[in-house]
């Protein structure tokens, strides 16, 4: 005998796993980390240049060379189909192995 009322399998980790990360951002929004004690976990920050992930994700001030980077980007033409092949063809993927392009 099975209940309609019954939770499919997953819905509530994936119920909890959403008010988990909207706890995550409300408490990220109500008591913010001043940038200067917020680091990468896995990049020294002497060593380190700063990453998008690091800014949106982990509130970082942008320094001023990422600020600039950026917007060389932004200013940058779009690269040729030709080039993004050679660029797939190149990266390693997920296991790092040239060799097998994703």
């Amino acid at each position: 005998m099975s209940q309609s009322n019954t939770p499919k399998e997953g819905e509530f980790a994936h119920w909890v796993d959403e008010k988990s990360q909207a706890l995550k951002f409300e408490l990220g929004e109500k008591f913010p980390v001043p940038p200067t004690t917020l680091i990468s976990p896995s990049v020294h920050v002497e060593t380190g240049r700063q990453k998008l992930e690091e800014v949106l994700l982990e509130h970082e001030e942008p320094t001023t060379e990422f600020l600039e980077e950026l917007a060389a980007l932004e200013e940058a033409p779009p690269l040729s189909d030709e080039e993004l092949a050679r660029q797939a063809l190149e990266a390693g993927g997920a296991d790092g192995d040239s060799s097998t392009p994703e």
